[in-house]
């Protein structure tokens, strides 16, 4: 059998985070405290669920998906005010997406989501002067 990939959907919750994935029909959960702490349990609920398959995981190899607000609490070097700017989102609005007091429509999310993928790409290529 070969290695299944793991795609684990992370959500911010009152008292710190929560993390499912299905994977060939098993359903791994775990939480924490913190994000450290999740990565941590995610490792290890994975890890523990796939013990007799003679699977090893490592956290490279799990892809995360985030509700907005855990993305930007745990992403925090994300200034929300220049998205806004960049992405011409009215910046009250992406606020209150990001703190879970609105719900974003697809249209949205997928707005907020290509301009932080823009950053990203803009990051990876930039070089320093040595």
């Amino acid at each position: 059998m070969k290695k299944p990939k793991i795609n684990i959907t992370v959500v911010k919750e009152d008292t710190g985070y929560s993390a499912s994935t299905l994977v060939d029909n098993d359903f791994i959960a775990t939480e924490g405290n913190t994000f450290e702490e999740l990565k941590t349990n995610i490792l290890e609920a994975i890890n523990l669920s796939f013990e007799e398959k003679g699977f090893v995981y490592n956290i490279e190899e799990i892809k995360f998906s985030y509700d907005l607000e855990s993305f930007f609490d745990f992403y925090k070097v994300i200034n929300a005010k220049a998205l806004s700017e960049r992405i011409g989102m009215n910046q009250s609005l992406l606020a209150q997406y990001i703190k879970g007091i609105k719900k974003p429509s697809a249209v949205q999310t997928k707005r907020i989501l290509r301009g932080v993928q823009q950053i990203g790409r803009e990051l990876s290529d930039v070089n320093f002067l040595l």
